[in-house]
């Protein structure tokens, strides 16, 4: 986030100056910005003392803060489950018997039930594996 070159105090100050019927167009050039930069103060802090706008800007850099952390763990979590699709780890697990509560059960994390491995399918794997023999014999 751009640090701003005004204080909070400094923008209280400007915004009770327009409070009291200073026009923007009037204390935009002394402080150097644009009477819309002022403006937007205005529309952003109206009404607010020093300590309630510095209590805000530290809420809204604890939020952008957080927005970074969630996104990062969204973009974990589609690569595992991506990972875990593409390897057909669930495949294994659901083979060694881990259900709902197991850590390879691909509901656990949101993927739909019918990409399990006999989901769709009423052939169990013994039976499958049954009749392979049986053809190579």
């Amino acid at each position: 986030m751009k640090k701003s070159r005004f204080t909070e105090a400094q923008i209280v100050a400007a915004l009770k100056e327009i409070d009291d019927g200073t026009p923007a167009t009037v204390i935009a050039p002394r402080l150097g910005v644009h009477a819309n930069t002022v403006r937007g103060w205005r529309d952003k802090y109206a009404g607010l003392e020093t300590s309630d706008l510095v209590r805000l800007k530290q809420l809204e850099a604890e939020n952008a803060q957080m927005k970074r952390i969630i996104a990062r763990k969204e973009l974990e979590l589609d690569a595992v489950r991506e990972l875990i699709e593409k390897n057909g780890w669930a495949l294994a697990a659901q083979r060694r018997g881990e259900g709902a509560q197991g850590t390879g059960d691909l509901a656990t994390i949101g993927l739909p039930r019918d990409r399990h491995f006999g989901a769709s399918d009423p052939i169990s794997p013994s039976a499958r594996r049954r009749s392979r023999t049986d053809r190579a014999a």
